[in-house]
């Protein structure tokens, strides 16, 4: 049995809250954002999200499981058929709260949940130096000096090998 909240319902009683999360989703995956107070945006993130993860799966007991919490089949149809896939690559995080302030009538804060349909952008990492040929210590002037001695070094070693080739050839050909 899953644990129930704690502190006050935001209705009279869990069916009652069952409900109208259910209808704020519904009302979500619909429009893609509404407009609600803090706390029902807060309760409703979970239920959303998990609900879209059921779409991505996209297989028929995931479909029976979305359609016993949102009973409108409009609404389950494009959740699967719209939102999962532009959300495929994404791996969590579908929904935003923003804080919009507080509500002229009672004052109460409200806030704008959306579905984040923008596309994943991979986070670029920077190239990491070769852990071989640590030089945290050494000055600038004296880490130049040794990467010039192996320049120098490579460029002795081509031309020995040039030479070696040159005087190979002839002899081939003789």
């Amino acid at each position: 049995m899953p644990k129930p909240t704690k502190g006050p319902r935001l209705g009279g009683g869990p069916s009652h809250e069952r409900l109208m999360l259910a209808n704020l989703a519904a009302a979500l995956y619909t429009h893609k954002s509404i407009t609600t107070t803090e706390t029902k945006a807060k309760r409703l993130r979970p239920l959303a999200e998990r609900l879209i993860t059921f779409a991505k799966r996209g297989d028929l007991h995931a479909r029976r499981r979305v359609l016993a919490v949102i009973g409108d089949k409009a609404v389950v149809h494009e959740l699967f058929t719209i939102i999962a896939p532009q959300v495929a690559d994404r791996e969590g995080g579908y929904t935003r709260i923003t804080k919009i302030g507080n509500r002229k009538g009672d004052n109460a804060p409200m806030a704008v949940i959306e579905l984040v349909l923008e596309p994943v952008t991979p986070k670029v990492r920077a190239a990491k130096p070769a852990a071989a040929a640590p030089v945290a210590e050494a000055p600038a002037d004296e880490a130049v000096a040794p990467a010039d001695e192996t320049t120098e070094a490579a460029d002795a070693t081509d031309e020995s090998v040039e030479a070696e080739t040159e005087e190979a050839a002839p002899a081939d050909k003789a």
